[in-house]
């Protein structure tokens, strides 16, 4: 009987951490690929997502960066990423010079079809045996939260190369 008792918190234990970054589902867990990806989808623009202008380089909405940081941290990001350290997950520290905004909005949208089709996002599964969870964000949202990864570089005075 005692041992019943220790069985629900050691299982609760061992699943918060694993569901503290996605939060709760929203209806963008079947929504589209972001409207800047054509209709194929992500698959069809893994390759090129990353190519063009960083996302540091333009210019920071600090309005959207505010409801950014509170996303960032109502999601329990930080719970996998640091700025400037590495957690379990990468070092976001520099993320918005090394990823343009095309790239970065389709990874908090879709982080299950980035790892499986994105070679970048492949690469950091491997790298951190540890796949995204969807944080189950709306396209706006993610957009905000970008806008909270470009202040933070830029506070930083644009340092950070760390976590790829």
């Amino acid at each position: 009987m005692l041992k019943l008792h220790l069985v629900g918190p050691a299982c609760l234990l061992l699943i918060l951490p694993l569901a503290g970054c996605g939060g709760q589902k929203t209806a963008n867990e079947n929504a589209a690929p972001p409207a800047s990806a054509p209709a194929g989808g992500v698959a069809d623009t893994a390759a090129r997502l990353d190519q063009g202008p960083r996302a540091a380089e333009s210019a920071v909405d600090e309005t959207a960066a505010r409801q950014g940081e509170a996303l960032f941290d109502a999601r329990g990001c930080s719970g996998c990423h640091g700025f400037g350290k590495r957690v379990s997950g990468p070092d976001l520290a520099g993320v918005s010079q090394r990823r343009t905004a095309q790239w970065l909005e389709s990874q908090l949208l879709h982080p299950d079809q980035m790892a499986k089709e994105d070679p970048i996002a492949s690469d950091l599964v491997k790298q951190f045996s540890l796949e995204m969870p969807d944080p189950g964000l709306t396209q706006a949202e993610a957009r905000a939260v970008l806008e909270f990864l470009k202040h933070k570089d830029r506070a930083a005075g644009g340092s950070g190369n760390a976590g790829k």
